[in-house]
């Protein structure tokens, strides 16, 4: 089948840059958000970027103007209706996105290609909310989206091979280059990158070693561009944090043991503290106050630990 018509589910950092590279490219590109405000923003962000591309060269001002036609936004799911392919690009959350396929499958039509931009989520428990498992896969870019030539292709076991070729079709149109993926949690490159942060995390915890050496020890003894810590900021502390939690939670082969302020912060968030993620973000050398609340637990837990002499980390069976 051709793909023409393509909706994004969400306008953020992601969101916004695969709309970008998707009216480039040529299709036409409806985006979705929850409200007037963050459409407007995720438009704005759109043509930010596209400005900036023309900018330094790399998009004309006829081709950003061409591009610009093809974008429109809407916070009506039902504006799908049209859709031959989408891209789900909301919050990492397992239920909001569940939901959301189970809407889309409904108002989409039947040949519509459903895909999720998700990191870490394994991309069957989405395709079992619809009545199209066949036509449901991952399609995983990297930020930023617009520079990152990578999209990993994520195929289930009831992914067809009529789907899989239709999207990979669509991400060579892009300009992309696909690897496929088996479906777990993580795939191929945060399966991998998974452990890298948590040992980083791990190293800045112990107090192995200050944060600026660890990322630069990485970046000049490996030529990474960005060390793993700063990598970590980069990507969204929450984001990393859930995708920590998915992989340990799914693989024996990560181990068992999560970095004490990460168990902390989950249990918090777990509990409605979204914002728990703070910890990590201080652990990182940046300046977030904690609450009441936040602090005493904190405080709670270092005289428990002190007193029965416990290691610092918690092993799988205390966070899951």
């Amino acid at each position: 089948m051709e793909i023409q018509r393509i909706g994004v589910i969400g306008v953020g950092l992601m969101g916004a840059g695969v709309a970008e590279v998707c009216a480039r490219a040529g299709y036409d590109t409806l985006v979705r958000e929850i409200n007037d405000e963050l459409l407007a923003k995720g438009l704005e962000r759109i043509e930010a970027s596209m400005q900036s591309a023309v900018q330094r060269g790399k998009l004309t001002a006829v081709d950003q103007e061409a591009a610009r036609s093809r974008v429109r936004g809407t916070t009506r799911l039902e504006d799908f209706a049209d859709r031959d392919l989408v891209i789900e690009a909301a919050i990492e959350d397992l239920h909001l996105k569940k939901e959301l396929f189970k809407q889309l499958d409904q108002i989409c039509p039947p040949h519509a290609i459903l895909t999720s931009n998700t990191s870490s989520i394994p991309i069957i428990q989405l395709a079992a909310a619809t009545q199209r498992p066949g036509r449901v896969l991952g399609m995983h870019f990297f930020n930023p989206v617009p520079t990152m030539q990578l999209i990993e292709l994520v195929r289930t076991l009831t992914t067809s091979d009529e789907a899989l070729e239709a999207v990979r079709a669509v991400g060579e149109r892009l300009g992309k280059r696909m690897i496929v993926s088996k479906d777990r949690a993580g795939f191929i490159v945060n399966y991998l990158l998974a452990p890298y942060l948590l040992d980083a995390i791990h190293m800045l915890e112990q107090g192995f070693a200050s944060k600026e050496d660890i990322d630069v020890g990485m970046m000049l003894g490996t030529s990474y561009p960005m060390g793993p810590l700063t990598l970590s900021d980069f990507s969204g502390l929450d984001t990393v944090l859930t995708l920590l939690m998915c992989c340990s939670r799914r693989s024996k082969s990560h181990g068992s043991l999560l970095p004490r302020s990460c168990a902390r912060w989950w249990r918090l968030a777990g509990s409605g503290a979204r914002a728990g993620v703070a910890s990590t973000t201080t652990r990182l050398g940046r300046n977030h106050r904690t609450n009441g609340r936040k602090q005493k637990i904190e405080e709670k837990e270092e005289k428990t630990s002190s007193s029965k002499g416990e290691s610092r980390w918690y092993n799988q069976k205390s966070w899951s």
